[in-house]
């Protein structure tokens, strides 16, 4: 059977996020997946992007990343978003692309696929779970299949985060926990999505 496909979707201001959705993608190449890394488009305006230097500094070392499109979506078996949490929600530029797959939802074309979300907020207890339990909502409307990463691997019990990886960014940059447990969740994601395509097949 082919391998399955998993696209990557975040969007990440100064970089936090954007190390686990490259964690992410590394766990699910090694699952064996096809793997698709995407940065949702920056809606900023520029002047509160110039006036804090690693935001500015991210968006220009991810200026040449892609950006995501329908095609990408289609594409995919699985799907993991990343977000930064916004008030205890996703950040509007993640919004703004996934606002956009009216379309898509309506004719039947993100139902059934696996999704999954991870996140960072600047302080613990910051709006983390409540961010990714408001992506789930959007997976319910699209018919799909959320694979959290629960406590079904150790380093679940350090990251302490059953709904999706998480990283307090107040506390520097995502380190060998936060990174692995991103790892893990995609793996998970893979695996998951390959047992259903093979038992689809099957």
């Amino acid at each position: 059977m082919d391998p399955v496909n998993v696209a990557v979707i975040y969007y990440s201001a100064t970089g936090t996020v954007h190390a686990l959705a490259q964690a992410a993608a590394e766990g699910a190449e090694k699952a064996g997946a096809h793997v698709r890394l995407r940065k949702v488009a920056e809606t900023a305006p520029p002047e509160a992007i110039s006036a804090n230097e690693a935001w500015s500094q991210h968006v220009r070392d991810t200026a040449e990343l892609a950006q995501p499109s329908h095609d990408d979506l289609e594409w995919a078996d699985a799907v993991l978003f990343g977000t930064p949490t916004r008030f205890g929600n996703p950040a509007s530029q993640l919004r703004a692309f996934i606002d956009g797959t009216g379309p898509l939802w309506f004719a039947g074309k993100l139902a059934d696929k696996v999704y999954s979300a991870f996140t960072a907020s600047n302080t613990p207890h910051g709006g983390q779970e409540s961010t990714l339990l408001a992506l789930a909502n959007t997976f319910y409307h699209w018919g799909g299949i959320i694979v959290p990463p629960g406590y079904t691997d150790p380093v679940q019990f350090k990251s302490g985060n059953p709904y999706g990886t998480s990283h307090v960014a107040g506390g520097g940059k995502p380190g060998d926990v936060a990174l692995e447990a991103a790892r893990y969740q995609a793996r998970r994601v893979a695996d998951t999505a390959a047992a259903l395509k093979a038992g689809r097949a099957a």
